[in-house]
């Protein structure tokens, strides 16, 4: 068990430091302190007090065997938690959390939702589009999205042209190009180059 007296503060060094920088330290005290050349009344009390501390770590040996006796012995008001052994290294503590980026109130995505067909604002709690359970009479293929959820594509137009031109110009409807040109060519809303020339020439024939 380590005396009573810290000898690294009594000769003010740090206990890390060089065994050179210890000795440096205790013959400047000495030189200050000693009875011969102080002449304050706590000269010869404070000189005392360095020689101990020397006589503990001023030699190599006696200064490893102190400092193994200091690791072990608990400080007053030290945790009851057993020391980290010097070669264990800390772990690292966490990084800081970042503070959160600011960005303007009206920032967005730049991705329309409108007419994506995935919106779930668009479906009843029936499961169906919010244009409602199919009429029947179903042909073609079973739409999964939008307002027209489980309507097939002859139900929709039958029902609501317009949105089979819609389907027609989005980019969701590229799955289904054929049968929507198909539903638009059979209602007369589109009309091959063809067979406008073709009914222009008829105008000017001969009966």
């Amino acid at each position: 068990m380590p005396d009573a007296i810290d000898p690294y503060k009594v000769l003010q060094v740090d206990p890390e430091a060089e065994d050179e920088v210890i000795q440096a330290a205790y013959r400047r005290l000495a030189r200050k302190y000693h009875p011969d050349l102080a002449e304050t009344p706590e000269a010869a009390a404070r000189m005392a007090a360095i020689n101990a501390a020397w006589e503990m770590i001023g030699d190599p040996a006696s200064r490893a065997a102190y400092d193994r006796a200091r690791a072990t012995t608990p400080r007053p008001g030290a945790s009851a938690t057993p020391a980290t052994p010097a070669h264990r290294p800390s772990p690292p503590s966490a990084p800081p959390t970042p503070p959160p980026d600011v960005v303007s109130r009206d920032w967005t995505s730049g991705r329309s939702t409108t007419g994506s067909g995935f919106d779930e604002s668009m479906r009843t709690p029936e499961g169906h589009g919010a244009a409602g359970p199919p009429p029947g009479r179903p042909s073609g293929t079973v739409l999964n999205f939008g307002r027209y959820a489980g309507w097939s594509l002859g139900e929709v137009a039958r029902h609501d042209i317009e949105y089979i031109e819609w389907l027609d110009r989005a980019p969701i409807g590229r799955n289904y190009r054929t049968e929507v040109d198909a539903l638009l060519r059979s209602t007369g809303r589109r009309r091959s180059a063809e067979t406008d020339a073709s009914d222009r020439r008829g105008l000017y024939r001969r009966r």
